[in-house]
Parts: C-alpha cells; sequence; structure tokens
C-alpha cells in the first residue's frame, strides 16, 4: 500500500515537473523595446530684434558714425534702422549697407555746400533736391523697401503735424523730406501731401522702431542742448528753436528706449560741419560706455 502510494506521488510529480518545462519551453519572450527616436536638441537661443533709432541734429549726425563704427567692433549688428532729419541721412546710407569706415571716410570728402541748391524766393531758401541727388547716388538708386537692412524714414507732415514713417518709396525723396527744415529748405510734396523736418514731431524715433519690430532699441540723441550761448544768424537761431521744442518730445520719446546714447557735444553747433571728426570720436565714446547696458538689455530679452 505505501509502496503504490509513493508510486502514485512520484508520477504526480514527474507529470507536474514535466508540464512545467514544456511551459517554460512555448513561453514567448518579451517583445523588443522599440528603438528610440531621435533626441531632438533645444532650439538655441534666439537674441531679440535690435533696432537702432538715429535722430535729427544737422551736422552734429556725424556722431551717428562713431556709435555704429563701436556696434560693429562689438559684433552688434542692428536688425533695423529708424532715422529723423541727419539721422535719416545716416540710416539710410547705412541701410543701404555702407560701413562704418566707409561711413567716416564719406564724412571725410563730404561738401555741405553742395546741398544748396538755392530757391529764393520761395518757401525756403533750400529746394533740397541736390540732397536728394546724393542719396541716390550714395545708395545704389534703391528704394527704401528694397535696401540691405529694414529702413524707416520719419518726416512730419504740414498740414496734420503728425510724423509720418516712409517704409516705401524713393530714399533720396524720403530724406530730403525728413531734412526739410521750415524756412532754410522748401517742403517736399509726396503725392497730395507736403512734408518738413521729422524732428518737429519725432526727434528720435524710438517709437517707430519699436513699430517696425525692435525688441531692444538703441536710441542715438544727438540733440543740442539750449546752453544760453547767442544765436548770432537765422540758422542757429532755428536749430535752437528745434531744441527747445524737441526737448519734452524727446523726454518722452527717449524713455521708451532700452539703451539711450548721448554723445558729449557741448559747444558743437549742428551748423558747423567742420566738426565732424569731433562728432565722430564722441559717438565712439558714448557708444562704449554704453556697451554694459547694451549687452544686459539683449541677454535679457533673448528667448
Amino acid at each position: 500500500m505505501r509502496r503504490e502510494t509513493l508510486t502514485r506521488l512520484a508520477g504526480a510529480a514527474a507529470l507536474a515537473f514535466g508540464g512545467a518545462l514544456v511551459g517554460c519551453s512555448t513561453r514567448r519572450p518579451p517583445p523588443p523595446a522599440a528603438p528610440a527616436g531621435p533626441v531632438t536638441p533645444p532650439a538655441p537661443p534666439q537674441p531679440p530684434r535690435i533696432g537702432l533709432a538715429l535722430g535729427g541734429g544737422a551736422a552734429r549726425g556725424f556722431a551717428h558714425i562713431g556709435v555704429i563704427q563701436v556696434l560693429e567692433e562689438s559684433g552688434i549688428r542692428p536688425d533695423l534702422v529708424t532715422g529723423t532729419s541727419a539721422g535719416s541721412l545716416v540710416a539710410a546710407l547705412y541701410a543701404a549697407g555702407r560701413s562704418g569706415a566707409e561711413l567716416a571716410a564719406l564724412a571725410e570728402v563730404m561738401d555741405e555746400t553742395a546741398f544748396a541748391d538755392w530757391a529764393f524766393p520761395g518757401r525756403g531758401l533750400i529746394r533740397g533736391e541736390a540732397l536728394a541727388r546724393f542719396v541716390r547716388e550714395k545708395t545704389g538708386g534703391l528704394d527704401i523697401d528694397r535696401m540691405r537692412i529694414p529702413l524707416g524714414i520719419v518726416a512730419t507732415d504740414l498740414d496734420s503735424g503728425d510724423p509720418i514713417l516712409f517704409r516705401r518709396g524713393d530714399t533720396g525723396t524720403a530724406v530730403r523730406a525728413s531734412s526739410a527744415v521750415p524756412a532754410v529748405f522748401q517742403p517736399v510734396k509726396i503725392g497730395t501731401r507736403e512734408y518738413v523736418d521729422g524732428g518737429l514731431a519725432a526727434p528720435v524715433p524710438v517709437r517707430f522702431a519699436r513699430q517696425m519690430g525692435a525688441e531692444v532699441v538703441i536710441a542715438v540723441d544727438i540733440s543740442q542742448v539750449t546752453d544760453g550761448a547767442p544765436t548770432t544768424d537765422a540758422a542757429r537761431m532755428l536749430l535752437q528753436t528745434f531744441a527747445i521744442m524737441g526737448r519734452r518730445i524727446n523726454h518722452f520719446e527717449l524713455r521708451e528706449a532700452d539703451v539711450v546714447v548721448q554723445p558729449a557735444l557741448a559747444g558743437a553747433s549742428g551748423t558747423d560741419f567742420s566738426i565732424r571728426r569731433r562728432a565722430i570720436e564722441a559717438g565712439r565714446a558714448a557708444a562704449r560706455a554704453q556697451l554694459p547696458q547694451l549687452r544686459q538689455a539683449i541677454a535679457a530679452k533673448t528667448h
């Protein structure tokens, strides 16, 4: 009896062991893991769009060249540029592809008397067409919307007093309009409207640089601070009048800029074209002083 029981137990164990072996032999291995897809690297940081806003100030506008030189030497290239009056001339040349060195060389040989195409008697002493021709020649005849760098030129609508941003059309005509100091230059008719100096409504065109898409705006203010010196001629009196009128406008305009560059040009008259080298160096010094703040502004808005 005991022997039969042991035999049965042994047989059951053998069957169980054999079933286990069969189960092991027929179990499917787990499917292989799906190959990992390519890892997409994170997008590189995108620098902000930089706008350069160049203000008006007649001969003091040579300082804009020094600012541009320092930006180039520091590897900072504006994505767009706006200009008013003298700033519109430098902005147009820069947008057309002129480097800081080329602008300085052009300043050395510039003959401002060549722009004096007299129109007396009339609504201004100078027609301004000579200035327009100069701009067309030095920009290769490029229209505003064909520049290498997006360009905006600001003038003032003579009837409404509103600032107008030119984004297309003949560059020479737009610069002529932006620079048309009342009583000195004749108003410029474009279409059915007449335009005069952009400095009357936007001495430094910061808001228009924003309008064109700038996330960081570098404003270059070359306006002349009234210093109590006597205004010995009509031209000086007009420029001082502009400085007085533009002071409050500049206060609101410049506070919208990320960086304000103000070259030290005390005592330098906007009618004195002999200051060109001094103005360029003043622009360089002022731009270098603002480089840390500019780099900080660019870093803060890099996304």
